[in-house]
């Protein structure tokens, strides 16, 4: 049976990979009280005792707890920013760096959530030619409110309770420098970063990443973009390219329950002369922790897909 520490178990994404771990036998949950969890004592213990530990952690307190494993066998898979263009750190997206990558890998950085949804789009053009690396690309997205961590989370929920001045959307990012740049450019392999405008709105979780290309400045089609996507994550369970034609608009619910899965459309105007690339998923799910999971499964020798939630 497989030990399993998650270091910030307490926070947004840790319950969430709480949730999705506890169910299953394959593993050993290591679980620290309140006061353990303040002590570096009992969490270095924790850290080296476990097979793999999950840093649900800020960008400093994750890089505390990689010093705290020291030389360890701990294998690590840190979901915060602060090792995802890292030397030695594998980025786990299986999809596109290879299933046996993320597989042998001791550490491994889990994506950011919108990186996720621009990278499925982005990458694989790039790699097939079709999008070339130096492409003035623009990023626009929303998301889920939970995608900004316990004060965000706070400041939308008081709000609404309140009825007073609630929040209905809120962009952000216009200092033009957020910190999930870097890995957009690094991991699409492009010669400089996209244009990123991001927004939060007043729905829990869910997530929309739309890349939109102006088709006359490419030597390709629609066609061509599908056919690549469609190569790249041909048998995935999890990225799956969906059929876009006659949709006329796309929702993201308040409501909506949990989703580890990632779709990507390919939207092109009548005339062939604009493409909108596509990515809906779940920013706690694909997003976050339902990425770690999968992760996990891969390092452990597991069923890919087990214990998350794949709709159909």
């Amino acid at each position: 049976m497989t030990r399993i520490f998650i270091d910030g178990a307490a926070g947004t994404t840790g319950l969430e990979i709480l949730a999705r771990l506890e169910p299953r036998a394959e593993f050993s949950l290591i679980r620290l009280s309140d006061a353990e969890r303040k002590d570096e004592g009992a969490r270095r213990d924790a850290l080296r005792a476990a097979d793999v530990a999950i840093l649900c952690l800020p960008d400093d307190a994750a890089r505390e707890a990689v010093a705290l494993i020291g030389d360890a066998d701990t294998r690590v898979i840190d979901a915060s920013s602060a090792h995802r263009v890292a030397d030695g750190w594998t980025y786990g997206f299986p999809e596109l760096v290879g299933r046996d990558a993320v597989a042998r890998a001791r550490r491994v950085s889990n994506p950011g959530c919108y990186p996720t949804g621009f990278l499925a789009l982005v990458a694989p053009l790039v790699r097939a030619g079709l999008l070339p690396a130096d492409y003035p690309l623009t990023v626009n997205a929303v998301s889920g409110y939970s995608g900004g961590g316990k004060a965000l989370i706070e400041r939308f929920e008081a709000a609404r309770e309140s009825g007073d001045g609630a929040i209905a959307w809120r962009g952000y990012g216009f200092t033009l420098d957020h910190k999930h740049l870097p890995e957009m450019q690094v991991h699409a392999g492009l010669a400089f970063p996209p244009v990123f405008a991001p927004a939060v709105v007043a729905g829990y979780r869910g997530m929309v990443v739309e890349v939109p290309l102006n088709m006359a400045a490419l030597d390709a089609d629609g066609a061509a973009l599908r056919e690549a996507l469609g190569r790249q994550y041909e048998g995935s369970q999890v990225v799956r390219l969906q059929e876009g034609d006659g949709m006329a608009e796309m929702l993201l619910h308040q409501g909506g329950a949990a989703n580890d899965a990632l779709d990507l459309f390919v939207f092109e105007s009548n005339a062939g002369k604009a493409v909108r690339l596509v990515a809906r998923l779940d920013n706690l799910g694909k997003g976050a922790s339902g990425a770690a999971v999968q992760s996990l499964n891969l390092m452990t020798g597991l069923d890919e897909t087990a214990g998350l939630a794949l709709p159909d």
